[in-house]
């Protein structure tokens, strides 16, 4: 069995690589898109595409994704940077690139295979997530960095999928928009689904479900603007989508921006998307947990190359 999941090209692809449209757009692992299109998986009116090949707006690609069959979860010594540890939950700074959880293409090299080399011979992790998911309660898309709590037992992770639904768990992030946000604070609340048009995207959909975004203005530069944003939701791809559907796409975007800002500032190169702050209740002794990731030089060197330019520095 199989699927087959069609891709259409926006106008803000124009010219890219297959693969690599492909993986964004996905978000399967370019590496498992390039196998696929080795094996005659990916085609454009019946055409076969080549890996290489110049993406149009306006086609529609249609990548044939094998069903995965369920492996076993085996640790891998993955280096984690802990944040926080106690009987209950660990809080990591997830770098970029580095996947939550496996999913298809993603079979290994994710944050639960760290997480079993880590936990290995000091206790297990929850399990009410399901098997393949063992102690996450939320996610953070590949792309972004930053803070992620995982259960460490069932009680734990019982009560954070608790507290994430009462919306008790406060999380916090750094973003860089496009162009220039004039209001110093403000509230986006659109409704966040399945973009009708391309099944891999979400969207503001009238019919999705209820979405809320705050933020304010950090720092201004002449095309851009530096945002705290505090994500009162938790719907999939929820600030990438919000910022967006104002006009303020996050800088480094492959999927919801286009132009200038899927490309980001100089220096650039990856999403300027970051999970800097995460307040949540022990689930043991009921006290406030307080956790903070400073934003990584990566990206704080993309804002110190803006403050020079906007100061006239070369």
């Amino acid at each position: 069995m199989s699927e087959v999941v069609r891709v259409p090209v926006p106008d803000g692809a124009d010219g890219s690589r297959a693969d690599r449209f492909v993986a964004d757009a996905s978000g399967l692992s370019r590496a498992y898109v390039q196998r696929l299109i080795s094996d005659g998986r990916l085609t454009r009116a019946g055409e076969r595409v080549r890996a290489r090949d110049p993406v149009r707006p306006g086609q529609v690609l249609e990548l044939d994704v094998p069903e995965v069959s369920a492996t076993e979860l085996l640790p891998e010594d993955i280096p984690l940077d802990v944040v926080y540890r106690d009987d209950d939950v660990i809080v990591i700074d997830k770098p970029a690139g580095l996947v939550t959880h496996p999913s298809p293409g993603h079979s290994r090299g994710t944050l639960v295979n760290a997480l079993l080399a880590l936990e290995a011979g000091s206790g297990s992790l929850g399990t009410s997530g399901g098997p393949e998911r063992p102690g996450i309660v939320h996610r953070l898309d590949r792309d972004t960095s930053g803070l992620i709590v995982v259960a460490r037992n069932d009680a734990a992770q019982v009560s954070l999928q608790a507290q994430l639904k009462a919306r008790r768990v406060r999380k916090t992030y750094l973003a860089l928009a496009g162009g220039v946000v004039n209001a110093q604070l403000g509230r986006i609340e659109k409704p966040i689904g399945r973009d009708p048009r391309n099944r891999l995207r979400m969207a503001v959909t009238v019919d999705g479900k209820p979405a809320v975004t705050g933020y304010r203005v950090r720092e201004r530069f002449p095309q851009w603007t530096d945002l705290d944003l505090d994500l009162i939701t938790g719907r999939t791809h929820q600030i990438r989508v919000h910022l967006a559907s104002i006009g303020h796409a996050v800088a480094g975007d492959p999927v919801y921006a286009s132009g200038a800002v899927r490309r980001g500032p100089d220096g650039l190169e990856r999403l300027f998307l970051h999970a800097s702050r995460l307040e949540f209740l022990s689930p043991s002794s009921g006290r406030l947990v307080r956790c903070e990731a400073p934003l990584p030089s990566e990206l704080e060197s993309v804002l110190d190359r803006l403050r020079a330019a906007a100061e006239g520095r070369h």
